[in-house]
């Protein structure tokens, strides 16, 4: 069976960014509002004011002190919160298309590659824009790939699960390398006026090139020697946007059309699956952990990250073994790990050990054990 690399890697990141100093002074303008508008339906109890927030708040939270997105005059006005993105004709890019495309030329470039050189396109993030036609195959003919594409979507594990997908194309001989992107528009789906959550997400977009190990010719080379997917339902992330909203207009517009969660069940259950999924990963790998050195986990929440590691090695986990993005780039989704890959990767020395891994709704875990070659 051929032997499979990770040969290169792009990061396209947003050109605007909302700190929370200026999310919170929004966020609580709104709150204002809000309040005074709807004063004598809350002093009647038919209304429940809205609680103001705080900077310190969202960071003992998460972590989080800013965020990356697409566009940031929309979402700070309190009488819209959410990203001003024109539609598109049909015979323009799409912006999920445009962003993968700068990701991934950085990470052919990385890995030495043309178009010529990839057989298939894989589109896997947590939003698509459109449900046909894909915007995989969208992305293939703006690059000039002659091969095939295909969308997948398994939230916040998108990324990894797409690596497993590449892999498996490799593999079986279908294809000599796959490109695996991640445009990632999460303030699109993010309920800006909820305080528990208006602070987690970010927009990126992040590029993997995947390739048969005896073809890759790249500088920086991971050989992927461990790969394990889990998912198991639950409804504790959720978002019901979907066509079949319009066959019932009593849901149009309401909270649940964008995302939710019951952050303290999450973080509950999750991170010990989380952990013993990698731990397994490993095991199974042939690697025991004090060998790994470095654990580039899914970005959500920094707490959840701590806990994570400290349930794997026994102990807290340096800067440098588990790099944190998530404190500018915030919650990128699907994209979070693979950004801290790209960023995190280039001091390691022949033969490191590094998990890739992520984690999310459905609930979805993703684990790939790399070695640099």
């Amino acid at each position: 069976m051929n032997k499979v690399v990770i040969s290169g890697t792009g990061l396209f990141t947003p050109s605007q960014s909302i700190s929370n100093e200026e999310l919170i002074a929004s966020f609580n303008a709104y709150v204002n509002q809000f309040n005074a508008q709807n004063a004598t339906a809350i002093a009647s109890g038919e209304v429940t004011a809205l609680e103001e927030s705080s900077v310190g708040f969202i960071e003992k939270a998460s972590g989080i002190k800013a965020r990356f997105v697409m566009e940031k005059e929309g979402v700070l006005d309190i009488n819209r919160m959410t990203p001003r993105i024109p539609e598109r004709s049909d015979e323009e890019p799409s912006i999920m298309c445009e962003m993968a495309v700068i990701a991934a030329t950085q990470a052919l470039e990385r890995a030495g590659r043309t178009a010529a050189d990839v057989d298939a396109v894989i589109v896997a993030c947590s939003n698509l824009q459109r449900a046909y036609p894909a915007i995989a195959v969208e992305v293939q003919s703006a690059l000039g790939i002659d091969g095939y594409g295909f969308d997948m979507n398994v939230a916040c594990s998108s990324a990894t699960f797409g690596i497993q997908a590449a892999v498996s194309a490799i593999q079986s001989g279908q294809a000599r390398s796959v490109l695996m992107v991640n445009p990632e528009i999460t303030s699109g789906h993010l309920n800006w006026r909820d305080r528990d959550s208006h602070f987690i997400f970010g927009d990126a977009c992040t590029a993997i090139l995947v390739e048969r190990a005896d073809l890759a010719t790249s500088a920086d080379q991971f050989e992927i020697i461990g790969l394990k997917l889990k998912t198991q339902f639950s409804n504790n992330i959720r978002n019901n946007f979907g066509f079949l909203n319009r066959a019932d207009e009593s849901g149009i517009g309401k909270p649940d059309k964008l995302f939710r969660q019951q952050g303290r069940k999450v973080f509950k259950e999750v991170c010990p699956m989380a952990a013993a999924t990698i731990t397994a990963t490993v095991q199974e790998a042939g690697i025991q952990i004090p060998e790994v050195q470095r654990f580039w986990l899914h970005q959500a929440n920094l707490n959840m990250n701590l806990l994570i590691a400290r349930m794997i090695l026994g102990r807290d986990a340096t800067a440098e073994e588990s790099p944190t993005i998530l404190d500018t780039y915030a919650n990128t989704s699907s994209a979070g790990s693979i950004i801290a890959f790209h960023k995190y990767q280039d001091d390691l020395a022949s033969g490191a050990v590094g998990v890739i891994c992520s984690f999310g709704a459905g609930y979805s875990i993703g684990c790939v054990v790399v070695k640099k070659l």
